[in-house]
């Protein structure tokens, strides 16, 4: 098989079956192919056969070719996914990944997470969780707290009759307080791929977001999630689910949405909440919205 038809298949595999975003199958291709041209491979058995010694000598290179501690620590979760499909591919009964610890990272200051970090971090969940209506799952509840600003408990308060979710969903808060909150494609379509997966009959009273063994998805699973999603991309230990809500926030009051509609968005009582983001005026609560979030335009 040639380095192409490999990676076209791999390409497929992210895209199709596991839905990636299209940053997500861009950087994991061009990982993946950069692996295949250095290792001269050229078959499933050939990079099924790779070990953590091969991984470590890759990224020494890549390294060497100036790449810093946190694009080395994205590049090792991509190639990892794909020597793991590659044993799959393979028929190896064990297809899992070599254990390969990525770079020491200097803790940053606080920040908010990204755009790309949030779509990244739900992708990665999405991609190692242990079974792939898990992974669906998990990448349902970060990109609601990331696309609507909820809060991780009003994301697992929701029940079977919220989906499938439409442009908005109406979510009670803090007090019973309820409020509107706009749904980005890519957010709907995470829950739809999530609902269409989970082995549980999702019943209109019943929690939409299951745990394992068929109960309500508890708020610490999502954040163990996260913390392996946070390591494993070299990202503080700031970027918890919470910060999502936080990162919502700051990019829509960053590219133009006043302060009132972001407070009637993020359910807080009073003005006083909000203010902690920043002081900026503009226009209407979902006008803003879909003009100003960084993922409202799908494509």
């Amino acid at each position: 098989m040639s380095a192409p038809e490999l990676l076209a298949q791999w390409r497929s595999h992210l895209a199709d079956a596991l839905r990636r975003s299209p940053h997500t199958v861009r950087a994991y291709t061009s990982a993946a192919q950069r692996l295949i041209a250095a290792r001269e491979l050229s078959s499933w058995e050939d990079i099924a056969a790779l070990e953590a010694h091969d991984l470590r000598a890759h990224l020494a290179a890549r390294r060497e070719e100036g790449i810093a501690n946190a694009s080395a620590a994205r590049e090792l979760s991509a190639l990892k996914a794909f020597i793991a499909f590659a044993r799959s591919e393979s028929g190896d009964p064990d297809p899992a990944a070599p254990r390969v610890r990525g770079p020491r990272l200097k803790k940053g200051l606080p920040r908010p997470v990204t755009p790309d970090e949030a779509i990244n971090i739900a992708d990665l969940i999405d991609g190692t969780a242990t079974e792939d209506w898990i992974g669906a799952r998990d990448r349902a509840v970060l990109l609601l707290m990331y696309g609507s600003g909820l809060r991780i408990a009003e994301a697992l308060s929701l029940q079977g009759r919220d989906a499938p979710l439409g442009e908005t969903l109406q979510v009670t808060g803090k007090g019973g307080k309820q409020r509107l909150v706009p749904i980005l494609p890519i957010t709907r379509d995470a829950v739809s791929a999530y609902t269409e997966a989970c082995p549980y009959p999702l019943s209109a009273r019943e929690p939409l977001f299951r745990g394992a063994k068929g109960g309500a998805l508890s708020q610490g699973m999502v954040q163990k999630a996260m913390a392996r999603a946070r390591r494993a991309l070299g990202l503080p230990d700031t970027a918890t689910p919470h910060a999502l809500r936080h990162s919502f926030a700051t990019h829509l009051l960053g590219a133009g949405a006043d302060l009132r509609s972001l407070q009637e968005l993020l359910g807080h009582a009073s003005l006083g909440s909000t203010q902690i983001y920043t002081k900026v005026d503009a226009a209407s609560l979902l006008e803003n919205y879909r003009s100003a979030h960084p993922r409202a335009k799908k494509g």
